[in-house]
Order: structure tokens, then C-alpha cells, then sequence
């Protein structure tokens, strides 16, 4: 999840696509809008439900043009060959 959510910051939009599950990738990520300032990442929880299923609780904080934005969600990953790959999320709204 860490990996992740650098990539973002640094607009590493391959590496997302790269470690996003076959089955639920999509074709291609945009960039980041100019301006936008990524302030952090809080794990809240991570949960192993097998040897290849876990799941992943996080809040994600940015800023564009002088607005916070907070993206809480649980994400579902699976593990293949030895790596894990993003499968989906679940968007937790307040």
C-alpha cells in the first residue's frame, strides 16, 4: 500500500498499472492535476484472510488549489507469483 500511494505522489502512473490486478486494471491512469500536493498516508488497519487475500484500510490526504481532500478506503488485494496486486476498494464515506 505504501508503494502505492508513492506512486501517486510521484505520478509513477506504470507502476500503478504494474501492480494493479489483471482482471480490474484499467487501460490508463492520468496524472496528477498540476498543482496537486499529496500530505500523507494513514494505514488504519491490514488484514490477512489467507496466504493470497488481504485487505488494506488507509486515508490518503491532498490539497488542490487550497482545498483538503481526505480518500478513505479499504482496499482488496490478491497475491500471485510471489507479488501483490491492487484488485479493488471500497470508498468509506463520512
Amino acid at each position: 500500500m505504501r508503494s502505492r500511494y508513492s506512486a501517486f505522489v510521484l505520478d509513477e502512473l506504470e507502476y500503478l498499472l504494474k501492480t494493479w490486478h489483471a482482471s480490474t486494471r484499467p487501460a490508463s491512469l492520468e496524472a496528477n492535476p498540476p498543482g496537486m500536493k499529496w500530505l500523507g498516508l494513514q494505514v488504519r488497519s491490514h488484514t490477512l484472510q489467507d496466504a493470497t487475500h488481504a485487505t488494506v484500510e488507509f486515508v490518503a490526504r491532498s490539497r488542490l488549489a487550497g482545498e483538503a481532500t481526505r480518500l478513505h478506503e479499504v482496499s482488496h488485494f490478491v497475491r500471485e507469483d510471489g507479488q501483490w496486486f491492487y484488485l479493488n476498494g471500497e470508498f468509506i464515506q463520512k
